[in-house]
C-alpha cells in the first residue's frame, strides 16, 4: 500500500482547507517571512491562481521566487527559465519550496565534433 504524504502532520486536503494564516505557521521561517511581506507581484499571482483554479491551461509565471502554497497543488504552471516556459505541476512534497527550484535556467551545452575545415587540427582524424 502506498504511503500517504503529509506535510507537518497534515494531509493535502487538510492543508487546502486551512486558512492562509494557519498555513503560514507551518511553513519554514524563510518562506513564512517572504509570504508575510508579500510584494505586489506575489499578490497578483495568488489572485490569478484563485481565478484560474478551474481552468485546465497552465498558468505562465515569471515569478521564480514564489513560494509553493497548498492552493497551488494540482495546478499546472509554466515557469520561465529565461528562455522558455518549463512545465511544473506542484505536489504536496513541494510545499515551502520555490517555483524556480523546479525550472533550471542552466542547461549543459552539448557540442558535436568539430566541423570540416573549422581549424587545421580538425582535419586530422585518428585511426583508432
Amino acid at each position: 500500500m502506498a504511503k500517504k504524504f503529509t506535510y507537518k502532520g497534515k494531509t493535502a486536503e487538510e492543508l487546502q482547507a486551512m486558512p492562509f494564516d494557519e498555513v503560514l505557521k507551518l511553513l519554514p521561517s524563510r518562506a513564512r517571512r517572504t509570504m508575510k511581506r508579500m510584494c505586489y507581484r506575489h499578490k497578483a499571482l495568488l489572485e490569478k491562481i484563485r481565478k484560474k483554479r478551474a481552468a485546465g491551461k497552465p498558468i505562465k509565471v515569471h515569478e521564480r521566487d514564489m513560494v509553493i502554497l497548498p492552493e497551488m497543488v494540482g495546478l499546472q504552471f509554466g515557469v520561465h527559465n529565461g528562455k522558455q516556459f518549463v512545465p511544473v505541476e506542484p505536489t504536496v512534497e513541494m510545499i515551502g519550496h520555490r517555483l524556480g527550484d523546479y525550472s533550471n535556467p542552466c542547461t549543459r551545452g552539448v557540442h558535436s565534433g568539430p566541423g570540416i575545415g573549422a581549424t587545421r587540427g580538425s582535419k586530422h582524424v585518428a585511426l583508432k
